[in-house]
């Protein structure tokens, strides 16, 4: 498998050093830097460092852009451009609405998200151990190939990561709760704070915990806001309708009322934390469907939006490609059934191992 990385800074840099660490893709990088392309074909990120991203997506498999998203927009449709008719082109942007909506009669265009960082920026902070065990976010469309998300689906899995499949809108809306209202967050709280009072540091860990991502990377993230500035408008309108709620109570001197609410802000919060380790034991379903456009993305959003991850898939056309087999392994016998429940309820048939 040869595998194209356009842009290889932190995600770009240890997606392609999974990849050829993992199963042995030959990986070709480019980055409009080019010392930094030949910086990570010294690192051990990519095999060798193309001149253009035609050169680097000509004859690749898979295309991950790992761009800032205001890149996106004008890198995708390039690499689809360049790259061949049976290729799969993602993306890693944190907003997928603008750039999934812009490319939605693109079959081979699958956009997606790594829920994965680190404290440092750039190749320097790469590492092919980077998304074990994180969600990415897929986000097919009704125009997505099953066949090319089949391949990025497994890719992804292999590279370490949880795919979930997302619709973008829904995508965006949760990202400005989780990730983009935080920021937000970070950023008003440190303005609210008075740098030259000798006494903030002595009342500090509270605040310098609540704002360590204050003005992290203020290109990227000016990026962010931008293109997510709807959805997160909207958070921010309701995060300050809660806190006005939480102002009221405060004042109220409600002893009672107001212990309750921190304790349920703690049971909230242990809910929120809770992951298992590992994804548990697996059943293995399988799905008969019709080939056609939209079938597999029909399937894997609908499992989405019930809570039901596919943790790995298969696919298994019919010799004459009129309909197809589809392999999944769900954690948990209610997700699985739940699973084929949906699945069921799509037209499909459904055969289930236990």
């Amino acid at each position: 498998m040869k595998v194209a990385v356009l842009g290889v800074g932190l995600i770009g840099g240890s997606i392609g050093m999974a990849a050829r660490q993992r199963f042995g893709a030959a990986v070709v990088g480019f980055d409009p830097d080019a010392g930094t392309a030949a910086e990570a074909e010294a690192a051990g990120a990519v095999d060798a460092a193309a001149k253009s991203v035609e050169a680097a997506c000509g004859d690749a498999d898979v295309v991950f852009c790992a761009a800032p998203v205001g890149a996106l927009v004008d890198l995708v449709p390039a690499a689809l451009a360049a790259a061949g008719d049976d290729a799969v082109v993602t993306d890693v942007g944190s907003t997928k609405r603008e750039i999934v909506t812009a490319l939605a009669s693109e079959e081979r265009f699958i956009g997606g998200h790594p829920l994965a960082g680190a404290e440092t920026a750039g190749l320097a902070g790469a590492r092919s151990e980077l998304f074990d065990g994180a969600r990415w976010y897929l986000t097919p469309t009704e125009r997505s190939s099953g066949l090319l998300y089949d391949r990025l689906q497994r890719l992804v899995a292999g590279l370490g990561a949880r795919p979930e499949a997302i619709d973008a809108d829904a995508h965006d809306r949760l990202m400005a709760r989780i990730s983009h209202l935080p920021h937000v967050f970070a950023n008003a709280l440190v303005e609210g704070a008075d740098a030259d009072d000798a006494r903030v540091p002595e009342a500090g860990p509270s605040l310098r915990d609540a704002t360590r991502v204050a003005g992290a990377n203020p290109a990227i993230w000016a990026d962010i806001y931008a293109s997510n500035r709807e959805a997160l408008a909207e958070s921010i309108d309701e995060a300050i309708a809660r806190l006005e709620a939480a102002a009221k109570l405060i004042r109220s001197g409600d002893m009672e009322a107001l212990g309750d609410w921190q304790a349920q802000a703690g049971e909230s919060r242990r809910a929120l934390l809770e992951t298992s380790a590992g994804a548990g034991p697996l059943r293995e379903l399988r799905v008969l469907m019709p080939n056609r456009p939209g079938s597999m993305a029909e399937l894997a959003l609908a499992l989405g939006r019930a809570g039901v991850n596919i943790e790995d898939m298969a696919l298994h056309p019919a010799q004459d490609m009129s309909s197809g087999a589809v392999t999944l392994w769900i954690a948990g016998d209610d997700a699985a059934d739940r699973a084929a429940e949906l699945a069921r309820e799509l037209g499909h048939i459904v055969t289930a191992e236990h």
